[in-house]
């Protein structure tokens, strides 16, 4: 016998107090300022950031692409809660100087916006 679970969908708040981005399409959270690693990244629609980690994303499928630092493996991220694709995850760099990539994750400037604190 065979029992099934929901999984619940569910929304991870970043403390008020941090300075925070969030999806510009339904406002969810996605990374708190402190995750933030480097703003000089080129996604498919523009500038990007680089964060250590995010919440309330989503990861499909890994394949193998050739972006402008060579040859990686990623996978698209997209929002939990709308459901926009806003970049990808970097699983794997083929070659030694982008390693440090690996478990980072891009956003696209286009598909988020700055929250809390940013006077």
């Amino acid at each position: 016998m065979v029992t099934m679970t929901r999984s619940k969908t569910f929304q991870a708040y970043l403390p008020n107090c941090h300075r925070t981005y969030s999806c510009i399409h339904c406002r969810a959270h996605l990374a708190n300022h402190d995750e933030l690693i480097s703003k000089s990244f080129q996604g498919s629609q523009g500038r990007a950031y680089l964060f250590n980690s995010v919440v309330n994303v989503g990861c499909g499928p890994a394949e193998e692409r050739v972006l402008l630092t060579g040859l990686h493996a990623v996978a698209d991220i997209y929002c939990e809660n709308c459901k926009t694709t806003l970049g990808w995850k970097y699983e794997h760099a083929f070659e030694s100087s982008q390693k440090y990539k690996e478990g980072k994750f891009i956003i696209e400037l286009a598909h988020m916006i700055k929250d809390n604190g940013w006077d």
